[in-house]
């Protein structure tokens, strides 16, 4: 049986690429992960608050596959609404399915608290307003951010097309000794091969959404498995 440790239900936007893959390339064994979509092209705000309804229904049919957690993986997704959205809609798809759900977004504010992060960069694919959103949301969890860029881009299936090394290079280039740790965001940004790299290189620990998503649905499911290739988070904690 597929699962056997622990079942993960995923929802994505139905134009991620990515979060599937990089979370399947590092599954424990005995974990399984089972996938439902929402619909969304952009990153823009009107279709990230699209999303909280269809997601609904993604769970119920998740549900069907007797998975022990939701996952909602997207990161814009998570704070596009403000302070208070996030754990709204987490309360509200456990209402309806009566599954435990975690966003990304509270994935990455666990991993970065755990991680004792106050003043950090935070690297991104989006444009500046959706950026201007994630800054207020870290911010309202007690985070400083000393920088916040993104590369301007809408289009989530050109998201999905960067390289690793493009996130790498962006961190590299704001780096900064004040900073306790690096945050690249976006579950469709591709992260996991460069987490380490960059981690050696700038001597601060880094977390990403979708390294942070699966950390704490695992944690969530009583796995504590150690992924010694995605960063000291997994080693640690």
């Amino acid at each position: 049986m597929h699962g056997w440790r622990g079942r993960i239900g995923l929802i994505v936007p139905s134009s991620n690429t990515t979060m599937e893959m990089e979370l399947h390339s590092a599954l424990p064994e005995g974990v399984s992960l089972h996938t439902a979509r929402m619909p969304l092209k952009d990153i823009a705000e009107e279709e990230l608050l699209k999303m909280s309804s269809p997601a609904i229904e993604s769970a119920r049919l998740l549900k069907d596959a007797n998975v022990d957690l939701i996952l909602y993986g997207c990161t814009s997704g998570s704070f596009i609404g403000g302070a208070n959205f996030e754990a709204e809609l987490e309360e509200k798809i456990e209402k309806e399915v009566n599954v435990p759900v975690i966003t990304t977004g509270t994935a990455v504010v666990e991993a970065l608290k755990i991680l004792d992060a106050q003043q950090i960069i935070v690297v991104t694919p989006y444009t500046e307003d959706i950026n201007q959103r994630e800054k207020e949301y870290l911010e309202a969890n007690e985070f400083e951010v000393l920088d916040i860029r993104g590369l301007g881009l809408v289009d989530n299936l050109q998201v999905g097309r960067l390289e690793p090394y493009e996130a790498y290079r962006m961190a590299k280039a704001m780096f900064m000794e004040e900073a306790d740790a690096i945050f690249i965001s976006c579950t469709n940004l591709r992260t996991f091969e460069i987490i380490n790299a960059l981690e050696d290189d700038l001597g601060v620990p880094v977390v990403t959404s979708n390294q942070a998503s699966l950390w704490l649905a695992l944690r969530e499911m009583d796995v504590r498995e150690k992924i010694p290739s995605l960063g000291r988070l997994f080693v640690e904690y």
